[in-house]
């Protein structure tokens, strides 16, 4: 999935830029608002990560102007203001979660991953289809019991369909689970992702979950659980 990173800190910026691109994640992670808003004008991101502290226009007013301009991706607040009114301002503002610095990664990383569960209509750390389970939490796809040998590439392209089943995903917003910010895309690798998985996936049980719809995108046809 595509995160969004808002920390004007360097260090810890590069902290959860890398960490949470070993965990599968796009991140784009930026130092303050005015950058953040570009980010999210431009590019589909599917959770933010915003620090309170910010220079310039605040942390605060940032979520409220993203709020006010319609984006309705999952925002997480990571600040050191722990009091109850801080936290009070935060979700008023309209975030979805406050974590408190210092914090431990794992306890971010199981946050981060519940508010794309819910964002995706999601309770449990899988997603079955058919005979089709992906582990969200292992980043793992299995097929009739068995594990299937995706790349990190394969995988992304996969869960995002699943998260987005039965909606027709173009092929610009499957690209941004691959890339962060402006880097050189190719759309023809998209093309190629979906033969892999198509010739990983189909059997001769019939399951053929990936459609393609002419000149829109790509249709994951099976219903998710």
């Amino acid at each position: 999935m595509k995160l969004l990173v808002v920390e004007d800190e360097a260090l810890l910026r590069h902290h959860l830029f890398t960490r949470l691109g070993e965990g599968g994640h796009v991140v784009q992670a930026v130092a303050n608002a005015e950058e953040a808003l570009y980010q999210a004008e431009q590019y589909n991101h599917d959770l933010a990560v915003i620090d309170l502290g910010l220079p310039g226009m605040s942390g605060l007013d940032l979520i409220r102007q993203l709020r006010s301009l319609g984006q309705t991706f999952p925002i997480l607040i990571l600040t050191a203001r722990g009091n109850w009114q801080d936290k009070v301002e935060g979700l008023a503002a309209g975030a979805d979660d406050y974590v408190v610095k210092p914090f431990q990664f794992e306890e971010l990383e199981a946050r981060l991953n519940a508010l794309l569960r819910r964002a995706s209509g999601f309770t449990q750390s899988t997603i079955a289809a058919g005979p089709l389970l992906l582990d969200l939490n292992r980043k793992q796809a299995s097929l009739d019991d068995t594990p299937l040998a995706l790349t990190a590439y394969e995988y992304r392209i996969l869960e995002y369909l699943m998260r987005h089943h039965q909606q027709v995903v173009a092929k610009e917003r499957l690209m941004e689970q691959l890339y962060p910010g402006d880097e050189e895309r190719d759309p023809n690798v998209i093309e190629v992702l979906v033969g892999r998985l198509r010739r990983k996936l189909e059997g001769d049980n019939g399951f053929k979950p990936i459609d393609t719809v002419r000149g829109l995108g790509y249709l994951f046809t099976e219903r998710c659980r």
